[in-house]
């Protein structure tokens, strides 16, 4: 397990001039954990990156509010994509090391893990990058927010658009565990409903350096379109293998979860003109380019989705403890929720009943090199997708404790 502390509060108080004069309110101290993948596929759309993106969110609500009560710490660790070691984690940080939240968890797979132990000891999730839509449907919690995108939205953004444009058949390419299966699901769901066929599908382990079978496959199927339903490294490894053997432009690659890192990662070469579904540009508005600068001044690369979206979720996090000062995750989270969410990345939002965060997506499109004026200038709007069509309606979702309460 790789971990490492960062106690942020007390030296950006210190720094800040923040010390309790007579008769101050106590510090209530808040510890936040965040657990993603520090070394493996995802390491580039969250990992350190969002560490970074925690540490600011703390230092920026300490500095908005310098007579906060709040003593705020911030650890880390790296899940290694696997859910007993997430799980473990979880248990240790909740028990023993006197944790409050846990943010960010890439991996399905882990996030449904971290989402029971969280739960059992009703203490709070924030998860900014898995896609499972099962966190907010069959496998919700009260002490759980689901921040950044889900399946779902990335289904009915990127799905609808390729469809549009002609791609009706689809062969999907689907890693081999939580995630893969529902954004494979989702996006089925979505191209059926609008006329097209799926012909096949083929399951890839996860972390997978050669594509070249599953691409053959494919390939064989006739499909107009594949589509990836994986993210990270393998994303980024089967769209260069299917360049490399000629497979594109023959059949369009659908990239049902690409990152900003992944497109740089590719080069506009290869990625240019790939259609997506994110939440986050750093280039949308002047809020998201100055945040996103001053990120990128303590981070070697621009943001990602993920890691904005943590940033998002720590900061509202902290103005809703300043108001709850409680160490009940339940009555947090309900906090969280009666709330509206604003910040610099995400915009204007808010948190539904079953704990989605809801807030508009974007259809993006990869530039062609000669619209690219700079390293980090990759993307192109194609559209802005609005709360109301980019999510799944909740009487859809089958959360139980909203079902109960209607």
């Amino acid at each position: 397990m790789h971990k490492s502390g960062f106690v942020v509060a007390a030296a950006a108080a210190a720094a800040l001039g923040f010390c309790a004069p007579a008769g101050a309110q106590q510090p209530f101290e808040v510890k936040i954990g965040v657990l993603n993948d520090m070394s493996s596929l995802y390491q580039d759309t969250t990992g350190p990156g969002s560490v970074v993106a925690v540490q600011m969110a703390v230092e920026d609500y300490m500095k908005a509010n310098p007579k906060s009560a709040l003593k705020v710490s911030v650890i880390s660790a790296d899940h290694q994509n696997k859910p007993d070691v997430g799980s473990n984690i979880a248990r240790q940080w909740y028990q023993v090391e006197n944790v409050d939240v846990i943010i960010d968890v890439p991996n399905s797979a882990v996030a449904l893990a971290v989402s029971e132990v969280t739960k059992q000891n009703n203490k709070v999730n924030l998860n900014a990058s898995a896609g499972t839509a099962r966190l907010t449907g069959d496998a919700c919690s009260p002490n759980l927010v689901h921040w950044n995108f889900d399946n779902f939205a990335l289904a009915n953004g990127t799905g609808r658009a390729v469809v549009a444009t002609g791609g009706d058949t689809w062969f999907f390419i689907t890693a081999d565990y939580a995630f893969g299966h529902d954004l494979e699901a989702q996006t089925s769901a979505i191209v059926k409903q609008q006329n097209g066929k799926v012909l096949g599908a083929v399951r890839a382990p996860l972390n997978t350096p050669d594509f070249s079978s599953f691409l053959v496959q494919a390939q064989s199927s006739g499909a107009k379109v594949i589509g990836l339903a994986n993210a990270g490294g393998d994303t980024v490894n089967a769209i260069k293998q299917a360049a490399e053997f000629g497979i594109t432009p023959k059949q369009k690659l659908a990239g049902l979860l690409i990152f900003l890192t992944d497109i740089r990662s590719l080069g506009l070469p290869i990625a240019q003109n790939l259609l997506f579904t994110e939440s986050f540009y750093w280039d949308l508005n002047d809020k998201t380019r100055a945040w996103s600068k001053r990120f990128a001044e303590r981070h070697k690369n621009y943001p990602t989705s993920n890691q904005a979206a943590s940033y998002s979720a720590a900061l509202h996090y902290l103005k809703a403890m300043e108001v709850a000062k409680s160490r009940d995750g339940k009555k947090v989270v309900e906090q969280m929720k009666s709330m509206p969410t604003e910040d610099d990345v995400l915009g204007k939002g808010s948190i539904r009943e079953d704990g989605r965060k809801l807030h508009p997506m974007y259809l993006f499109q990869a530039k062609t090199p000669a619209e690219s004026k700079s390293e980090w200038d990759l993307y192109k709007t194609v559209k802005e997708i609005p709360v109301n069509e980019a999510w799944r309606p909740l009487s859809d979702g089958g959360c139980s404790f909203v079902a109960k309460k209607t």
